[in-house]
């Protein structure tokens, strides 16, 4: 049985019913994690919990290392992830307190971040046509459906890069590809994820709709900031249920996303990748 993981803000691990909180670092071949991770016991289940941006919102979507995140993850026995992250609708259907269960991500980032484990002396090519684990989004979804929040069981996001956002020609180019929302992290996460045989799921959480939107001048930030806190608390309320309904016996492919997907012969692997990924790579090498 593994752990859950939590990635997000760092206001979440402030759930009620949660008990024997502590702070954990962890070391990575790929550098420090975002922050200390803080582990708890709820509805009976340990869960992991990891901000981000680190506490306080200090790290910029381009600089955080997502790479460390989750390999320490895979570390500390996380075997299934969901990520709490606001994003911006392009669509007028999506309203702002909505969420959003992803099932498919474009990646705008043009390689501008580290995704992948394999790019030393390894070559793994992953399954990736369904991004997200169905199984966890399912549970995902069924959650804050019946907290009888509006939210829908698909959705196309797309990963532009920050800190900036849209001009408005890339909005309506976005929107021209049938593209249903827009954020700055959860692509890099979704295909560590994978890599590392962890279960992913993105739980969108609408803070405003992007500058496409006709109101987008009348759009304050405390509007956006008064969004962003009812967003955290709806989505504790989630993540409490999540872990309720959660089985950590996993049934799906994510387990073994690497089975047939390490093209590199063995015996040409470096020792020390060897070692640096053992965790990830150490039932099949």
């Amino acid at each position: 049985m593994g752990r859950i993981g939590i990635i997000g803000g760092s206001g979440l691990y402030n759930i009620e019913g949660i008990k024997n909180l502590k702070k954990v670092s962890v070391r990575t071949p790929f550098g420090a994690p975002s922050d200390k991770f803080i582990i708890g016991n709820l509805e009976g289940k340990e869960v992991v919990f990891l901000p981000r941006h680190g506490v306080g919102h200090r790290i910029s979507p381009s600089k955080i290392n997502y790479r460390a995140n989750i390999y320490a993850m895979k570390k500390l026995g996380v075997g299934q992830i969901v990520s709490v992250s606001a994003c911006g609708s392009l669509r007028e259907e999506l309203r702002p307190l909505d969420f959003v269960v992803v099932d498919q991500f474009i990646d705008r980032t043009n390689q501008a971040r580290a995704m992948t484990f394999f790019d030393k002396g390894i070559v793994a090519h992953i399954v990736f046509a369904h991004p997200v684990c169905s199984e966890l989004s399912k549970v995902v979804y069924d959650a804050g459906k019946s907290l009888n929040l509006r939210i829908h069981n698909t959705g196309t996001y797309v990963n532009m890069e920050g800190p900036q956002f849209s001009t408005l020609a890339e909005s309506n180019l976005y929107r021209s590809w049938g593209v249903d929302i827009i954020g700055m992290t959860n692509m890099s996460e979704a295909k560590l994820a994978r890599e590392a045989e962890i279960c992913y799921s993105t739980l969108a959480a609408i803070t405003d709709y992007d500058c496409w939107h006709p109101q987008h001048e009348s759009v304050t930030l405390e509007m956006i900031i008064s969004n962003l806190a009812k967003n955290v608390e709806n989505s504790k309320k989630i993540i409490s249920l999540i872990v309720k309904n959660i089985s950590c016996q996993r049934h799906c492919s994510c387990q073994d996303s690497l089975k047939y997907a390490i093209v590199t012969d063995k015996k040409m692997i470096p020792t020390k990748v060897k070692k640096d990924l053992k965790i990830i790579i150490g039932k099949y090498i």
